[in-house]
C-alpha cells in the first residue's frame, strides 16, 4: 500500500469528536496507569517536553514505524534528551488493537521500544481529549505544557518502509526547533494511519 486515499483520511478525520487539544493552547491534562499499573499525569510532566503517540500493535502504519526502527530510535533520542515520550493506546476491550499490560510489554520487547511508559486508555476518554484519530497520532508539547505540534509521524502517508527516509520526520524536527529555542514550524498536518478503535 502505497498511498492512504484522501477519501480514507477524510473518515478518519470524522471519526471522533471535536477534541480539547489545540496548538497554542495549553494541553489538556490526563492521568492513566501505565502496563505496569503505575498512574502517569500531564502535570507531573511540566517542566518538561512531552511527545504523545497514539498506538495499536496491529495496524500496519504503526509495524512500518516500528519493524523499521523509526519509532523506537525517536524514542530513544528524545527520552536520552530529556524528553517524556508517552505511548497511549486507546482501543476499546474487544477491538483491535486493544492491549493489557502484558501485551503493551511484550510490544515494546519486540521492537526494542523506549518510550517512557505505555499507557492505557481502554474507554477511549483521553484520546477523544486529544482528537486522536489515528494510529500513529502524534502531539508535541512544551515545557510550559503548551501544545506545539499534532498530526502525523511524517510526511508521507504510506505503509512503505522505504518511504521513511524521504519523508519529513514531524515529531525530531518540533523536539530540535524547541530545544533550539526556535517556533516550530509545522504545527499541524493531516494524520494517517489506521482508525483509533474506540469503543464510543
Amino acid at each position: 500500500m502505497k498511498a492512504l486515499p484522501l477519501a480514507l483520511a477524510a473518515v478518519f478525520a470524522m471519526s471522533t469528536p471535536a477534541s480539547a487539544a489545540t496548538v497554542g493552547a495549553a494541553a489538556p491534562d490526563f492521568s492513566l496507569p501505565d502496563s505496569n499499573g503505575k498512574l502517569h499525569s500531564l502535570a507531573e510532566y511540566r517542566g518538561k517536553t512531552v511527545v504523545l503517540e497514539w498506538n495499536n500493535p496491529e495496524c500496519p502504519f504503526v509495524k512500518k514505524h516500528y519493524a523499521s526502527g523509526n519509532i523506537p530510535k525517536q524514542q530513544a533520542d528524545a527520552t536520552s534528551a530529556g524528553v517524556v515520550w508517552l505511548t497511549i493506546n486507546s482501543g476499546a476491550e474487544g477491538k483491535q488493537g486493544h492491549v493489557d499490560g502484558p501485551r503493551a510489554n511484550a510490544f515494546l520487547a519486540q521492537y526494542n521500544a523506549k518510550p517512557t511508559a505505555y499507557l492505557l486508555d481502554p474507554d477511549g476518554k483521553v484520546g477523544h481529549l486529544y482528537g486522536a484519530k489515528t494510529t500513529p497520532h502524534m502531539y508535541v508539547i512544551d515545557a510550559a505544557g503548551v501544545l506545539r505540534y499534532m498530526g502525523a509521524i511524517d510526511s508521507i502517508a504510506s505503509t512503505d518502509k522505504d518511504d521513511i527516509a524521504k519523508a519529513t520526520q514531524y515529531v525530531p524536527q518540533a523536539l530540535a526547533e524547541l530545544k533550539a529555542g526556535k517556533s516550530v514550524s509545522v504545527t499541524a498536518s493531516q494524520p494517517y494511519g489506521c482508525g483509533v478503535k474506540y469503543g464510543s
